[in-house]
Parts: C-alpha cells; sequence; structure tokens
C-alpha cells in the first residue's frame, strides 16, 4: 500500500528523506556476535529511562497504556508470549510459562497447557497451574478493561463479569498441581485466544495478588526484572529479579542492564537536553518539533524512527452534549485539517493523516476517507462549509464543550487546535489538559462527563477486533469504571453483531473476515464516535552510550536487550 505523502518540501525541513532512510537502515541492524559474549561483554550497570508523566497503576491487569506495556514484557510472563525480537518477528506467538503451544480439542473450545516446573516469582516463590486459575480470575476481580473484549469467551465468564467478586470461572479454568496442567475450556472456538493470553493483562501473578487494584505496590512477576519501588511523581526502580533463570530467550531472555530507572517529571525539553549530555538513555515521549531539526542533524545516529499500528484520535461522548448529535460528531471530522495535525506531530516524516480506525497496512484495513473535501480513498483537505451545515441542522451551535488532552506538548497542541475548530464551528469551546499520569483513566469514566478528548490507540496484537471490538463494542462500555476502553460511550447492536460474525469467520476464512471488518470500520466511521487523526511513527531518541537498540512492532524498544556502555 502507497502511504500518503506529499512532497518534501512541504516536510517543513524537520527530518530529511535519507535521514529517514539511514534510520531505517539503522534500526534493523542485528548483531552478528554470540549471544553469550555479548552478555560476558555488556552485562551490568545502570539504564536510565525519563517521561514527562508516569502512566498509572503499575498493575499489569489493569494498566492499558504503550509505556508500561514496554516494561511488562520483562517483568511479567503469560502462558504464551509475543517473541521478544525485533521487527515483525514479534508477532509470532511462543510458549513462555508453558511448555509448548496445545492444539485445541473438542471442536476448538478445550486446550490444555502443560505448565514449565522451576518457574519462580522475584519473591522466591515458585509458579504453579494454581496461580494461573488465580490469576484469570483476578483479570475479572480487578474489572480489568479487556474482561468483557479479551477474556468473556472462557466457560464461567458471564458469572464473573455479573459478579466479579465471586469469580470462580467453575469449567472454564481448571488447575491441576499435580499434574502440572491448565485446561481452558471456551464457549466458542476463538480464533485470537493466543494473542489475548500473550498480553500483559493475562499476566501469571501469584495466587495470593491483591483482589483489587495494586495501584503503586508493585505485584511480583517471574521476568528477568522485578519493579522494586513505584512512585508516579518520581521514579520507578526496576531491578534484576535474583530468582530468574532463563527458559527461553524467545519469550523472556535475560536482560543485559543490573538496574533500570524511570524518571518522571522532566518536560520533553529538559530531557532531550539530559539525553545529549549523557545523563539519561531514553524518552518515552516524542521530541517537540522544534527540536527535531537540531537533534537530527547533530545526533542522527541516536535517533530510531520505527512504524507503529497505531493512530491518534479524538473519541467524542456520544451520551452528552453535543455530541449525543451525530450531525455535531460527523462536523467535527469533516471540519479538521488533517495535514496541520500532522504538521503539530512532527510533518509528514513522523505521521500521515487519516479518517477511517484501522491503519494502514493492517488487518481489514481498505483505503477510505469519507471525510474530506473529496471522499476517496485518502484524505485530501478539510471541508469547512459541510461541517459548519451540520453544526446548524444539529442545533447544537453555541453548546460550550471542553476538549480534555494530556498535559504534553503534543497533546497539548493537539487539544488547542481541536478547540480552535470547534470555536470556529460556532461552539463555546475550552481546553484541559490533564496529567498523562491520570487523562488516560479520566477520559474513561463517565462520572467526569468528559465530551471530547484527545487520546492513543496502540494495537495489543495484530488483529482488526483489536481496534474496533476494542474501542467501540457494547461489551467495552462499562459507566463509572477507569476501566471503559469504550471512550465515546458508543453501542451499536447491529455492528456489534457484524463484529462477531467477523471474528467467528477468521475461524475458517480469514480473508473474508478482513473484507467484514473493512465495512465494519466503514460503518462506524459513518456514525462518527470519533475522529481519527493521524498514524504515527515511533521516534526514539537515545544517548550515545546505548548500544544494541531493538524494536519489536509488537511491543515497541525491548529495553531488556539493550546495554549502557
Amino acid at each position: 500500500m502507497t502511504l500518503y505523502l506529499k512532497p518534501l518540501a512541504r516536510r517543513a525541513g524537520l527530518l530529511t528523506a535519507g535521514f529517514l532512510l539511514a534510520q531505517t537502515a539503522l534500526s534493523g541492524v542485528v548483531l552478528a556476535e554470540d549471544r553469550a559474549e555479548l552478555m560476558a561483554k555488556h552485562r551490568g550497570g545502570t539504564m536510565t529511562l525519563a517521561a514527562v508523566s508516569a502512566a498509572g497503576t503499575i498493575d499489569p491487569m489493569i494498566n492499558y497504556t504503550a509505556q508500561f506495556w514496554q516494561l511488562y514484557q520483562m517483568t511479567y510472563d503469560g502462558l504464551v508470549k509475543f517473541k521478544q525480537a525485533g521487527g515483525t518477528d514479534g508477532f509470532e506467538i511462543v510458549p513462555s510459562i508453558a511448555e509448548a503451544i496445545p492444539e485445541p480439542t473438542n471442536d476448538g473450545k478445550t486446550y490444555v497447557f502443560k505448565i514449565r516446573k522451576g518457574i519462580m516469582f522475584s519473591n522466591g516463590k515458585e509458579l504453579k497451574p494454581s496461580d494461573v486459575l488465580a490469576s484469570y480470575q483476578r483479570i475479572f476481580k480487578v474489572k480489568g478493561p479487556t474482561t468483557g473484549s479479551f477474556y468473556n469467551g472462557f466457560v464461567g465468564a458471564d458469572k464473573c463479569i455479573a459478579e466479579a467478586e465471586t469469580c470462580t470461572l467453575d469449567g472454564g479454568v481448571i488447575a491441576d498441581d499435580a499434574a502440572g496442567t491448565v485446561t481452558i475450556n471456551l464457549v466458542a472456538p476463538d480464533s485470537e485466544i493466543f494473542s489475548k493470553l500473550a498480553v500483559p493483562h493475562a499476566s501469571i501473578l501469584p495466587a495470593d495478588a491483591p483482589a483489587a487494584d495494586a495501584g503503586t505496590t508493585p505485584i511480583p512477576g517471574t521476568g528477568a526484572y522485578y519493579f522494586d519501588s513505584y512512585n508516579p511523581t518520581e521514579q520507578l526502580v526496576i531491578k534484576r529479579n535474583p530468582h530468574f533463570k532463563e527458559w527461553s530467550v524467545d519469550a523472556q531472555p535475560d536482560g543485559y542492564a543490573d538496574e533500570i530507572i524511570y524518571k518522571f517529571g522532566l518536560t520533553e525539553e529538559a530531557t532531550i537536553n539530559a539525553i545529549i549530555n549523557g545523563q539519561i538513555d531514553w524518552m518515552f515521549d516524542t521530541p517537540p518539533a522544534d527540536r527535531l531539526p537540531e537533534i537530527g542533524a547533530k545526533y542522527a545516529s541516536q535517533i530510531h524512527l520505527d512504524p507503529l499500528a497505531a493512530f491518534w484520535y479524538a473519541p467524542m461522548n456520544t451520551n452528552i452534549a453535543p455530541f449525543d448529535n451525530v450531525k455535531a460528531r460527523q462536523a467535527l471530522n469533516y471540519a479538521l485539517d488533517r495535514d496541520a495535525l500532522v504538521g503539530l506531530f512532527g510533518g509528514e516524516v513522523l505521521a500521515q493523516p487519516t479518517c477511517q480506525i484501522l491503519p494502514p497496512d493492517f488487518p481489514g484495513h481498505v483505503d477510505d476517507c469519507i471525510y474530506t473535501a473529496e471522499p476517496g480513498p485518502e484524505w485530501v483537505g478539510a471541508d469547512m462549509e459541510k461541517a459548519k451545515q451540520l453544526v446548524e441542522e444539529s442545533g447544537t451551535k453555541g453548546q460550550k464543550v471542553t476538549v480534555i488532552a494530556e498535559d504534553n506538548a503534543t497533546s497539548r497542541g493537539i487539544g488547542t487546535y481541536i478547540q480552535s475548530v470547534l470555536s470556529e464551528l460556532g461552539y463555546d469551546a475550552s481546553m484541559k489538559a490533564v496529567s498523562p499520569n491520570i487523562q488516560f483513566t479520566y477520559i474513561q469514566n463517565t462520572n467526569n462527563n468528559v465530551q471530547i478528548s484527545v487520546t492513543q490507540w496502540y494495537m495489543d496484537y495484530p488483529a482488526a477486533s483489536n481496534f474496533l471490538n476494542v474501542l467501540l463494542s457494547c461489551s467495552s462500555f462499562n459507566k463509572g469504571s477507569d476501566s471503559s476502553i469504550n471512550i465515546a460511550g458508543y453501542c451499536n447492536p447491529d455492528l456489534d453483531a457484524k463484529m462477531k460474525e467477523a471474528m467467528t469467520l477468521a475461524l475458517t476464512d480469514p480473508d473474508a473476515a478482513d473484507a467484514l471488518w473493512a465495512t465494519i470500520d466503514k460503518g462506524f466511521m459513518e456514525q462518527a464516535p470519533m475522529a481519527p487523526l493521524f498514524t504515527p511513527k515511533s521516534v526514539n531518541f537515545a544517548s550515545a552510550r546505548l548500544g544494541n537498540y531493538l524494536f519489536n512492532k509488537q511491543n515497541r524498544w525491548i529495553a531488556s536487550q539493550s546495554w549502557v556502555k
């Protein structure tokens, strides 16, 4: 698929085409030296990371942010896991706590996992099948954000969703400590079951883990590292797990650094300066656009530019004014200048406009843009005249609207821009920036009456359902919950039924399922519960002393596999 790129002259001089090609090559470097030799040479030291803010709860079954999902790869394990390798190899699912990936029985509804012996939690306790059962029960007890979209296919899940506190998953998950097995029974075959078991929400934790959000208190894990302490206003300390012995280099490789310190509270500007001075090794946040020319010219070898299956979007609350009116939602989609939004993110080398939900080069994606001056396969320009007409027809003109954005440079800029567009459409618009530590949970909770917000979605695994079903299914909307990932609060029973049809169809005809997902994507966009903005690339700025940078298409930069010189 051809990416939607305009001439280089319109890229504001932020990064050159040559720089882009150079970084693409650098990101794919594979060292040929034997891994044991590399460990002997580079093991040890402290790696320092930084972000403007922490990402909320440290609980792996509740947190739903790319920032902390990166960290969970080296601290927790599931029965299976996405391979810890560079590039698209990261999409491969490999056995982790389970010895092997089992074949299905019972017409695709039953899986029996043999649990590895000798895997230890960071508190020194050996993992048993009963820990697996308790962990899967805990997914429901803590009311995790994917209980209704990922794990509702377990036998007994319906009772757990209805009465979380007494969840047993009776008949759905059976643990046999004597035999060393865990049996999972599904209500119906699920083509994505292993992907759902591979993400952090299905991490295996000790059976005595609290049956509530752990908040800032780390829970022991089985990874090469463990969370030692966490203060969201200061730092997260990650140390080597003293009880870890590598059982699978694919699932949970041993790491290089002895300790990783993740600092919170520095501005993007301060972090960039600290990286240049060798005081910080990597920053989570995207460098501000005004610093890209400098670091692109002077520190090109320290920037890594990597494509993402993701998008930035503005969910609109479909249950309160003015966006309970479909014409108001459609109006904003028509009015947005997505070129301007791309510019705010750093230019077309770093992002491309989009007006649909599924990202390019992704299962189910078919180029299609309704909300543009010339409807067709791609966005070509805003249609403000059409947008203003729809606002008049909606009867919502003049109403108060507040845009909620994260309190960092990029999100504030985008939030302020959307505010200006809403004002031009005739609304009494304002923008409020909220700390990234709480913004994502804040905009999910209906009690906060958020009308519109700025947020992002990064795939959990490569399937169309992971965007459409997770973000917009009726089961992903939970009133009064910080874990209601359907931020728009949109429920369309007809489209829900089509999504269930597509997931079933994927078991026998993946191509036909992808075609159906494309029609579902368009169906949602016709109702416009959100305004897609652009699809980003990951911009990683690292210190000169950081070696062996490895980017995984599934889980992004693999911190445990980098070393510090």
